[in-house]
């Protein structure tokens, strides 16, 4: 008996077992068919709000807690965004303390799942005002392990199984794929209708459209132009847009033109207005490809472009026809632009554009020239300055030069403009003006004097010649009366020089050998230059031709030249040293008298009548300014300039040459 009811004592501990197993399993079932409804309630739900409904609520009915609540990270905080069947003993909940305790929550404990009371993991407060007992908060991570939010299941009540356990994990890696899809869809969301109120806010008209070309999307400001919605014209053809394009052919796309590149550019004109149109290509096949044409109206900008052309072309004009010539010139000086009339002026462009316009001015009229640009770097304009600049051929002409400043937007000096006005022709008539009244003062001066002086030279030669006749006259006295009569001669001939320059009277023209005429200049000289120290060499040039004109008015200009120059270097204190030269180039005789005297203050004025560099006293000013004639009356020219390599001066007398044949060609100066 005793075995038999052993037996029958174990029978219903097997049937427990077994119906334990069955709870088991029809639990587990249960939880599977849940979870896998909640993957497939999950699944589209894409939209963030659907989302938090539906899991939260399923997973508080799975998991079976009084409550379910679901938080969301914002930032670095967690924030509650919905809560299942909750509700606090004051029914007024604290939830800035519940999202503070969930974020401090999770930043402390890394866990998956915890576990534990509501007093302990979140605080007596939080747990006391919201009435909750124990709390298993779960971790919402994404791919990478960020924190994505967190689920807080509120009294369950039980301790969590295995199986609860593995299902609160399959819960949060639902939860977590499905969040990150959400986020990911709410952004491609947000970054679609961005994108289309960025394409509707561009200014410029877009329309795309397919192979056939079928509109497939258009910007608002197109749509308003052709007077409809961006979403009535999608699906219709490009002809739709005929108002824009109503002055084009009649092609499918109004747009499109002839080309083998995928991006093109046209001016596109439809009546008043113009367009500049863009056009790209993208994808390849019939099929796949599209269109987009960017239409962006620069009517106002062509307007302003004809307008500026117009206004450029006027000035370009009235710069080229100005009879003046205009120069540029940056702030270093260097020429920057230069009108038409410079290159008509014999400036070639190479030679002209970067250089230093300073260099086209003489060396000691440069310093005056540099004291302006200065002063219109600061701001400073002058006008009508006389100076010699160089023209494109070579030779100095005298110009009336204006320079002005140019100003950026700011106010700021950025280039200065140089107007040039050639005078030289002005300048030389004025001269000659002045030179032909001084001159002619100087007439009835030459005139008056002449007189004065031939009647005491008559005197002399009558007197000279009875004393030669007069036999009672010792031969040694009769020498002396006849170097005082040729003397005499001398002086009346000199004297009728005088008066054939005052009275314009033609010179005497006769062939000449020029270095003849300087031997005698010179041994006339020798009588009153001895003890000087002045060493005066010679440089006679070979074969140089012979040249019309008046002896003695030549032997007046060449010794009244050589007496300035043993002046200027008796002036200068140091040994004196007088060169002569002469040579011939281009059918014209030169004849240069060199020392290293004391030199000329002013070149310009030294054959003015009346000016004089020496003391009062020692020079009247009459002799250079009548050398001046007499060279100009032999059909030469006399000019003087400072040595720019040492000192004193330089005077060139050129004398055109003889022209009657070899045998007046001079014999050859020897060189001391």
């Amino acid at each position: 008996m005793k075995k038999g009811a052993k037996k029958s004592a174990s029978a219903p501990k097997a049937g427990r077992s077994a119906q334990r197993r069955v709870i088991a399993r029809d639990a587990a079932e249960l939880r599977a068919r849940s979870l896998m409804n909640l993957a497939l309630e999950l699944k589209p739900s894409l939209r963030l709000p659907d989302f938090v409904g539906r899991f939260t609520c399923r997973a508080g009915e799975i998991l079976e807690a009084r409550a379910a609540i679901l938080a969301l990270t914002r930032g670095e905080q967690l924030e509650t965004v919905l809560a299942n069947d909750l509700r606090g003993p004051g029914h007024e909940l604290d939830w800035p303390s519940l999202n503070a305790a969930f974020t401090k929550l999770a930043q402390e404990h890394p866990e998956a799942i915890l576990l534990g009371s509501a007093a302990a993991l979140l605080g007596a407060e939080v747990a006391r005002n919201f009435g909750w007992h124990d709390l298993c908060f779960v971790r919402l991570a994404g791919t990478e392990g960020d924190l994505l939010g967190a689920l807080c299941l509120v009294d369950r009540g039980k301790k969590l199984s295995e199986a609860d356990r593995n299902l609160v994990q399959a819960l949060a890696g639902h939860a977590s794929v499905a969040l990150e899809n959400s986020r990911l869809f709410s952004r491609i969301e947000h970054s679609k209708r961005q994108w289309v109120e960025d394409f509707d806010a561009i200014s410029d008209l877009i329309v795309v459209h397919d192979p056939a070309n079928v509109i497939l999307r258009v910007n608002r400001p197109l749509a308003d132009a052709v007077g409809s919605r961006p979403s009535e014209l999608v699906g219709q053809s490009t002809r739709a847009l005929h108002s824009i394009a109503a002055d084009s052919p009649t092609l499918a796309c109004p747009f499109c033109r002839e080309s083998d590149g995928s991006a093109e550019e046209s001016v596109f004109l439809s009546g008043a207005r113009a367009f500049l149109i863009s056009t790209s290509r993208i994808g390849s096949g019939e099929e796949g490809s599209r269109t987009i044409h960017i239409l962006k109206d620069i009517t106002e900008q062509r307007r302003y472009q004809t307008q500026l052309q117009r206004e450029r072309d006027f000035n370009t004009k009235i710069l080229n026809n100005t009879q003046s010539m205009i120069v540029v010139l940056d702030t270093a000086g260097l020429v920057s632009y230069a009108n038409r009339r410079c290159y008509e002026s014999g400036y070639a462009k190479e030679d002209l554009l970067g250089r230093a316009f300073a260099e086209f001015i003489p060396r000691d009229r440069r310093g005056q020239f540099d004291r302006t640009f200065e002063s219109a770097l600061r701001g400073v304009a002058s006008e009508n300055m006389e100076l010699p600049v160089l023209r494109g051929n070579r030779s100095t002409g005298q110009f009336s030069v204006s320079v002005s400043p140019m100003r950026d937007e700011q106010g700021h000096v950025n280039s200065i403009v140089v107007v040039l006005t050639d005078i030289t022709d002005a300048a030389v008539l004025q001269a000659q003006l002045r030179h032909s009244e001084k001159m002619a003062a100087v007439g009835q001066l030459v005139s008056g004097v002449a007189h004065e002086i031939n009647n005491p030279l008559a005197a002399i030669v009558g007197y000279s010649d009875l004393l030669l006749e007069n036999t009672s006259v010792p031969e040694s006295a009769k020498e002396e009366l006849r170097i005082v009569l040729k003397e005499a001669e001398r002086t009346k001939e000199i004297v009728q020089n005088l008066l054939r320059f005052a009275r314009q009277m033609p010179a005497k023209h006769e062939a000449l050998d020029i270095h003849g005429v300087l031997r005698q200049v010179l041994q006339l000289r020798t009588y009153g230059a001895a003890g000087d120290g002045v060493e005066v060499i010679e440089r006679f040039g070979k074969g140089v031709p012979q040249v019309f004109g008046d002896a003695h008015q030549l032997q007046q200009v060449f010794l009244n030249i050589l007496n300035n120059a043993y002046d200027a270097v008796r002036e200068a204190h140091r040994a004196g040293r007088i060169e002569i030269a002469t040579r011939e180039r281009n059918g014209v005789v030169e004849i240069a008298v060199r020392d290293n005297g004391v030199g000329i203050s002013d070149t310009a004025r030294i054959f003015e009548p009346f000016y004089t560099t020496k003391e009062v006293g020692k020079g009247t000013g009459l002799g250079l300014s009548i050398c001046y004639g007499i060279v100009r009356e032999h059909g030469g020219d006399v000019i003087c300039e400072n040595n720019a390599e040492g000192a004193g001066c330089t005077f060139f007398v050129q004398l055109p040459a003889a022209k009657v044949g070899a045998e007046t060609a001079s014999v050859a100066g020897t060189t001391r």
